[in-house]
Formats: structure tokens, sequence, C-alpha cells
């Protein structure tokens, strides 16, 4: 290999900063020589939004499987919500969390509340995630299959969500879940674990491609989750995916008004589809 070639990490940021560009036209045969190299990216925090207003994961779902995709975007199933009726969407910040091959010290009683300081100057973080923090986006964590560790608690999920974190998926654990469920922290796990971040994983990249829950997943990519899964939408497909899963939307709604009209169930939000038909109407 020569000097030139490029490392794990520019390459993983390479991929990156493609998928945020809106990724690279096709060359095809007899293709303009003046069309542009870089499409035009769609807003993903305003279609987050549209996706987030009245669809459901199983909508969406929908859409991706009409246009071939549901398989390669649906996060493992044991990847949950740690309660019921939460709801969140929004465009994906990622981190790259590993397994690290080092211990950390034993500590005094001293420096016991300074564990994650310690790990900190022994190089436990590469990447900060802080100056990528926006109102309404979502924070997904690969752990590439580290043992148990708490990277996501009842304290760090709860500064997240205010600073304006729509939401956090990890294929990883969450600790402190008591606490994470009673203040309603929007945080989806693949199990609960204990312990903490210090001697276990390192955080080795921020808003880089990773692949979380057999998934991959990009900065700017569109990030859905209900009480059904989480799921991932490609920014690149995502206006495609709205508008199929918007139709699917609003005919179930109104195909089980006409069910709960039979039953004599009184209407609630989940069947107005005329308010869902008015907000997509550009759609339909």
């Amino acid at each position: 290999m020569s000097d030139s070639s490029p490392t794990r990490r520019e390459f993983l940021h390479a991929s990156a900063a493609t998928a945020l560009a809106g990724g690279c036209a096709g060359a095809g045969a007899g293709a303009d020589n003046d069309k542009p190299l870089i499409a035009p990216r769609p807003d993903s925090f305003a279609l987050a939004e549209r996706f987030g207003k009245l669809l459901r994961v199983t909508d969406v779902t929908d859409g991706l499987d009409a246009l071939g995709r549901a398989d390669r975007c649906l996060l493992d199933a044991q990847i949950r919500p740690l309660w019921m009726g939460m709801r969140f969407c929004g465009p994906a910040v990622t981190m790259r969390v590993v397994p690290t091959n080092r211990t950390m010290p034993i500590v005094s009683r001293k420096d016991a509340l300074r564990q994650h300081a310690i790990w900190r100057e022994m190089g436990g973080w590469h990447a900060e995630l802080k100056p990528h923090l926006k109102k309404g986006i979502v924070i997904v964590t690969s752990t590439n299959g580290a043992k148990e560790c708490g990277y996501w608690g009842s304290n760090n999920s709860l500064d997240m969500q205010s600073q304006g974190v729509a939401g956090i998926v990890t294929d990883g654990n969450a600790r402190d879940t008591d606490e994470i469920i009673m203040q309603r922290n929007p945080v989806a796990c693949r199990t609960i674990g204990r312990t903490i971040i210090p001697g276990r994983v390192e955080l080795m990249d921020v808003n880089v491609a990773v692949g979380c829950g057999g998934v991959m997943v990009r900065p700017g990519d569109i990030i859905g989750c209900d009480w059904d899964g989480a799921l991932v939408v490609p920014i690149e497909i995502a206006e495609d995916v709205l508008a199929i899963a918007a139709r699917i939307a609003v005919d179930d709604k109104k195909a089980r008004r006409r069910l709960y009209d039979r039953v004599g169930r009184k209407p609630d939000e989940t069947v107005d589809w005329e308010s869902a038909a008015e907000y997509y109407k550009d759609l339909l």
C-alpha cells in the first residue's frame, strides 16, 4: 500500500461527506457533461418534520418496501424504545463506539468521581459530539459488539434532551432505565446494561457512516422510531418514501375510521384521515 492510500478513518469521513452532500450523480452512458456531480441535497430537517408529524414506523416501512429497501433499512427488532408512547424522527448524527483493549487503573476514593475524566485523559474519546448537536437530530450510537456498557444513562440522555436532541438510538445498552423512563428521555436500545464507559469502550468517530442494528446509517439520513421499532430512511430516497408512506397512512386511517363506525367506537386522532389528507395534500 502506498503512503498516499487513505486511512480507514479518512475513508469513513469521505463516505459521510458524500452522504451529507446528497450523493454523486450517476455518470451513465450519454450523460451530459455539464450535469453536476453532486445531487442537490434535500432538507433533512424539513423532511423529518413531515415524516414525524403523522406517520408511524409501519407506514414508513411500507414506503421503503415499495422501493425495495425495507429489509436494508430496518434496525434489528430488538432495538426498542424504553417506554410505551415514545415517538421521534430526525436527521442522524452518528457515533462510532468500539470496545477498548485497555483497562482503567484502580482509583482511590478521592478519584472515584473522576473516572470519566481519567478515561478522557487516557484518550478514551477520539472525537467530540457537542459540535454536531442541533435541535431535532437523532443520535445513533453504533457500539460494534461491545460487551455490557451503559453508554446512555439518565444523566447524559437528559442532557441531550435538554439541548433539543429528538431521540437516541443505540445497538448497545442503556442504564439507569428507571430514571430514563420516569424522565421520559427518548432512548431506544437493544438491552439494559449496568456499567459505565471507562475501561470498556472508546468513542472513535462522530458523523461518519456506521452500522447500527444491522443497517447502514449515514449523517443526515432520517431516523424514525416508535413502539414498533426503529428504521433509517436514506436521504436520497426520502422524498419518494414520504410520498408513498403518506398515501398509505391516509388510506389506513380512512379504512379504520369505517371500522370504528361499524363497531361503535368513538373516533380518535389515529383515524383522523381528514387532517392527515390536508397535511399531506401536496403528496396525495
